[in-house]
């Protein structure tokens, strides 16, 4: 998606969306893990890794399925994670255009091994969040940060809900994080995070008044 039909995007979603419009309350706040993840044990002590994508979504809004689970390697780690997935007997399918490879894990599950060289890279892994299942997750701003940077239409409604479900701190870091390595994304990032939080709030109750940046004014 261009930022001209981003633009777009955002426009149409804005006229039409309404408080209260998604799920319900409860089912906004579940955070479930029914689709499971793939054994990545045999990659624990080999290398350090983020799991990112759909997968990750699931810490900060609720469940949606997925096809394919992506980790986040550093580039120089890539080798030996690729050789642990061959040791593991798993198929690569081929390259990842942003860098990695994709793979075809024993029980049929589609892994993205991303290799991403960006400034960030380091950060986002070193910062990860322990799941309840016990696998490293990519933190909220950054997992924004590589939304924002995929740009399609489900990438752009995964960050609004999960901003829109964010505490202010979570949002307070994630414009941090866009405003040092995606500043032209500034702009769309406060429409996303509107947009989230029209849905959580609750039609026919009221609105909760919000500041100009889209967070709540009520502390």
């Amino acid at each position: 998606m261009t930022p001209e039909q981003r633009k777009q995007y955002l426009a149409i979603a804005s006229r039409r969306v309404k408080p209260g419009s998604g799920s319900g309350p409860l089912t906004l706040r579940e955070r479930t893990t029914a689709y499971g993840a793939p054994d990545l044990s045999f990659l624990s002590n080999v290398v350090e890794f983020t799991v990112v994508g759909g997968v990750a979504t699931r810490l900060y809004m609720p469940e949606r399925m997925t096809l394919d689970t992506d980790i986040l390697v550093r580039p120089d780690d890539a080798a030996r994670a690729e050789a642990a997935l061959w040791g593991a007997g798993c198929e690569k399918r081929g390259p990842l255009t942003i860098g990695g490879s994709t793979w075809t894990m024993p029980d049929g599950r589609s892994l993205d091994l991303v290799a991403f060289d960006a400034p960030w890279t380091e950060a986002a892994i070193r910062t990860s969040v322990r799941g309840k299942d016990g696998l490293p997750y990519i933190a909220l701003p950054y997992l924004v940060l590589m939304k924002l940077g995929a740009g399609r239409a489900q990438d752009l409604a995964d960050i609004s809900r999960m901003l829109g479900g964010a505490d202010a701190g979570g949002i307070a870091e994630s414009r941090q994080i866009v405003g040092r390595y995606r500043p032209q994304d500034a702009e769309d990032l406060e429409s996303l995070i509107r947009l989230g939080k029209l849905e959580y709030e609750r039609p026919g109750r009221g609105t909760t008044p919000t500041n100009r940046h889209g967070d709540s004014t009520c502390r």
